[in-house]
């Protein structure tokens, strides 16, 4: 297992309507506590939530994903959350919430080349 990384993801969901419970999958987060990594993949098209709420502010989910990529980069200035490690900021991105931005439970793995499974799982389970 040399050159291998274990690593964790979660799916980024929108939830528009909370009630419901129904979501579009729109990225993925991957994090590496060895290499200190942490990074995600969204959708920028947003288009599909529409189906599941007509009256969804497609720009104000697109700030709330900004600004959750910010925290995952660690570039929010105006969150203290990005000041974090990255296993930190994971960990504070996939806790369990209600709200319209959510994760699914994180899963593991294993790799060679961090950025290209975040390729991969962005096509599988978001494209």
């Amino acid at each position: 297992m040399q050159g291998k990384h274990l690593y964790e993801y979660a799916i980024l969901r929108i939830v528009p309507r909370v009630e419901r419970e129904e979501f579009v999958n729109v990225g993925v987060l991957i994090c590496c506590k060895r290499k200190d990594f942490l990074a995600c993949k969204v959708n920028p098209d947003l288009t599909k939530v529409l189906a599941l709420d007509s009256a969804a502010d497609l720009e104000v989910l697109k700030g709330y994903l900004e600004s959750l990529a910010g925290i995952c980069k660690g570039t929010n200035t105006s969150s203290p959350i990005a000041q974090h490690d990255a296993p930190a900021r994971f960990r504070w991105l996939t806790a369990n919430r209600s709200s319209m931005i959510q994760t699914s439970r994180p899963h593991g793995g294993f790799t060679e080349d961090l950025e290209q499974t975040l390729e991969e799982l962005y096509m599988g389970f978001v494209e």
